[in-house]
């Protein structure tokens, strides 16, 4: 639970901007962006969680949406294709989101999650271009690819920071509208 708080924490901070060194963080490095938009939590109960955090924040409740199934998502967990699928709520605040993610069907690494450590942060996220480029970089220092798929509007991959940076790595990649709408058409 301290290594949860401390990634949350850390995160805020450091997407606030409020970064104590000298220099910005280059934009030069393997993830080249230094843009975290967002903090995963896997919870058992999206709706119980939901309403805690909108407490917590003062805010309303969202509504939650459920995860696309493989023939659209085109999940892959392990290399595999997954029927994995999750239910999501997000909370927006400032610059940086909360995701909330309760694992409902097939292998995922949130149900690993889930099964292995309970509750608590999943990941972090950061918004990447030429992901595919990203994820060869984090694979040639020792951070493998566990899951990926698609998302209306873009693609996301998770990797396995957790042996080296102590938490999951999110890269989500936005399409341009007109890739987004040639994608449609397929």
């Amino acid at each position: 639970m301290k290594k949860d708080c401390f990634v949350l924490v850390l995160t805020c901070f450091l997407s606030a901007g409020s970064f104590y060194a000298q220099e910005k963080i280059s934009t030069n490095n393997v993830l080249g962006s230094d843009r975290i938009i967002q903090i995963g939590v896997v919870v058992k109960d999206i709706e119980k969680s939901s309403r805690a955090y909108a407490e917590l924040l003062g805010i309303d409740v969202p509504k939650w949406e459920l995860t696309d199934p493989v023939e659209k998502s085109h999940t892959e967990y392990k290399g595999r294709p997954s029927p994995a699928r999750a239910k999501l709520a997000f909370f927006q605040l400032g610059n940086i989101v909360i995701e909330l993610i309760e694992p409902v069907a097939g292998p995922s690494t949130w149900q690993e999650y889930l099964e292995t450590n309970g509750e608590g942060v999943h990941h972090i996220a950061f918004e990447v271009k030429d992901i595919e480029k990203k994820i060869a970089g984090l694979k040639a220092i020792g951070i493998p690819l566990i899951q990926r798929g698609d998302y209306t509007g873009g693609c996301y991959s998770y990797l396995d920071g957790g042996p080296k940076l102590g938490v999951i790595l999110e890269l989500l990649e936005n399409f341009p509208e007109t890739e987004q709408e040639e994608g449609e058409k397929r």
